[in-house]
């Protein structure tokens, strides 16, 4: 695997980096449903979402893996809901019945994907497998194995130019 230093002066092109965020328990409570970058509370989603405030090129290359919902984009619009992954049958159904599709999807519409960060538990690392099948297209791939990894994080986007 080839490995590509980008300079604060050259940043990482957006098409080139993915960011995989766990959802989190905390949610705002609506009675109408509101964009997931909106809904989710805790974990590292505020921090990112405060960090790309005037970046939406960056930000529209977020994803968060939700347990009911698979992988979601910033803008898609959903209602509160209560669901965690909790068991390893969960996580894999979850991987099977939607994941895995939206994965090979997001490698398809990003042919220039070269750089993914991952922060999200362990037991949803299991949902996101499919991505370890393209890992021949990535440069680098970072995982936190934490859903408040967010310094960890934010380094990564640094060596990326997108902090």
């Amino acid at each position: 695997m080839t490995t590509r230093q980008y300079s604060p002066e050259q940043p990482l092109a957006p098409k080139q980096g993915l960011i995989i965020l766990n959802c989190s328990r905390d949610k705002l409570v609506t009675s109408r449903p509101i964009p997931a970058w909106d809904l989710y509370q805790g974990a590292c989603v505020p921090p990112l979402r405060e960090h790309f405030a005037d970046h939406p090129a960056r930000r529209a290359r977020t994803r968060i893996l939700s347990a009911a919902h698979g992988l979601l984009r910033p803008d898609d619009v959903i209602n509160t809901y209560d669901r965690r992954l909790t068991t390893k049958a969960q996580a894999l159904a979850l991987h099977n019945k939607t994941v895995s599709a939206q994965l090979d999807a997001e490698f398809t519409a990003a042919p220039n994907l070269s750089r993914m960060l991952i922060i999200v538990e362990p037991l949803y690392l299991l949902a996101l497998q499919r991505a370890f099948d393209h890992l021949d297209r990535l440069d680098v791939t970072s995982i936190m194995p934490g859903p408040w990894a967010w310094t960890d994080g934010l380094a990564v986007l640094t060596r990326w130019g997108w902090a």
